[in-house]
């Protein structure tokens, strides 16, 4: 497989994921986001938590990342560093 094929899987799954999460999860979603890196990634110099709400819907990057941007935060955070927090009645 080409490395020009290997990007295009890579940018049609990264859309994927992130046209899941758009249907999933509307802009203005409750969120746990962590930019840099998650706590379990055990690295305590990067770790930062926001408690915040996406801003944007989802989107991929150029090489296939999917990312959504989240208030308090410049740029796109991975989707595999946000976590949705469930609203509770």
């Amino acid at each position: 497989m080409s490395s020009r094929t290997q990007v295009e899987k890579a940018k049609a799954e990264g859309q994927r994921q992130a046209d899941e999460w758009n249907r999933l999860h509307p802009v203005g979603t409750r969120v746990v986001a962590y930019p840099l890196t998650r706590p379990e990634d055990n690295t305590p110099s990067f770790f930062e938590r926001l408690d915040t709400v996406t801003r944007t819907p989802a989107w991929a990057l150029g090489n296939g990342e999917p990312v959504v941007s989240v208030s308090g935060y410049a740029g796109g955070i991975c989707l595999t560093h946000v976590d949705v927090i469930e609203a509770t009645s």
